[in-house]
């Protein structure tokens, strides 16, 4: 009887027990369904800084309130839409894109908006499509910055090469677009213009080697980012040109802060990605939520077939002469990172 008593007992105990947990589990559930979901797809992490992107956007999001599904496309168009139809069919409050191919993107974002998601267009723009925000650089003034620091570093009537980046991202032909308006005013003659597709940095080497004759004939060579840079800066080496001619980046790379110190790059532009990734999380959650974004200078841009709500992000030209002011002082890199490899009495 005794014995009996208490497997009643202890089954009671076990259905209660069973019972509570049931009941957290559901809260729990319910207090993630109540979150913002944030799909976030990205070109790929083969850039240094979009790692550093995900890693704000992210933490800023969830200071938010919100959770985000980050994706790596790694460079595949065909796999960024299907990370679109994935975030659709998910459910996801919004959507952030890091394009590969500004023009192929289009119709993946007409049916996350015709599901009622909320569509960001991160520092790349994706043409026709219509998205709820735009949030980038101001690119054409990159271009405007690399061409300038060259100017002022006595390139007049001189020859310069472009390595551009990836003939599909919407930004290159802006940054071309600032560069050459600064060299056609000060008489210089861009010899020859190369595009290294899929941001593939191995590429600018290889034009290096093979256009070496080029190569020692030119004043200067505008890179389209810092990564480009490093391989061209490395082939400048091996012909004993690193240094000899003028070398123009973008992104701010620790590498190429380096350089810029010791000597073998004139100039990155430091873009700050903090602020861009912070402001795209704080936004993305502000359009779901239908609250206008007020703190933030909001203009308007074409993406071809419509006018798009755009926000930009003013970049930084980075010398020697500047590098602990915009870099160090910003807490960009460390000064010792930095200043790794030149020598205590040279600092």
């Amino acid at each position: 009887m005794i014995a009996g008593g208490l497997a009643v007992i202890l089954l009671a105990l076990c259905a209660m027990g069973c019972a509570k947990e049931s009941s957290d589990s559901e809260k729990s559930i319910s207090a993630d369904s109540d979150k913002i979901q944030i799909g976030m797809s990205f070109d790929s992490f083969l850039i240094e800084r979009w790692q550093r992107d995900r890693d704000v956007f992210v933490s800023m999001a969830k200071e938010l309130g919100a959770e985000v599904n980050v994706q790596n496309a790694n460079g595949d168009v065909a796999e960024q839409k299907k990370q679109v139809d994935y975030f659709i069919k998910k459910g996801m409050d919004a959507i952030v894109i890091v394009a590969i191919d500004s023009d192929s993107l289009r119709d993946s974002v007409k049916r996350a908006k015709d599901e009622g998601i909320v569509v960001i267009a991160y520092d790349r723009q994706i043409q026709n499509a219509d998205v709820d925000l735009y949030i980038s650089f101001d690119n054409e003034k990159v271009g405007t910055m690399m061409a300038q620091t060259m100017v002022d570093n006595g390139l007049v009537d001189g020859k310069v090469i472009m390595i551009c980046g990836s003939p599909t991202d919407s930004n290159v032909p802006l940054v071309e677009r600032g560069f050459r308006n600064v060299m056609a005013r000060n008489r210089n003659t861009i010899v020859d213009t190369f595009y290294a597709d899929g941001w593939q940095a191995e590429m600018a080497s290889e034009y290096i080697y093979k256009n070496t004759g080029l190569v020692r004939e030119s004043d200067a060579i505008m890179c389209g980012n810092d990564d480009i840079a490093s391989s061209v800066v490395r082939a400048l080496s091996e012909r004993r040109l690193a240094g000899k001619i003028m070398v123009a980046g973008q992104d701010a790379d620790l590498e190429a802060c380096q350089r810029i110190v010791e000597g073998t790059q004139l100039m990155t532009v430091y873009k700050p990605i903090e602020k861009l990734a912070q402001t795209a999380a704080i936004c993305a959650v502000k359009l779901v939520k239908g609250e206008e974004i007020t703190e933030y200078e909001v203009s308007t841009i074409s993406d071809g077939t419509n006018v798009v709500p755009y926000l930009k992000v003013e970049p930084a030209s980075v010398t020697k002469n500047n590098m602990d002011e915009v870099i160090i002082n910003s807490g960009f890199h460390l000064k010792e990172d930095i200043y790794l490899n030149v020598p205590e009495e040279n600092l």
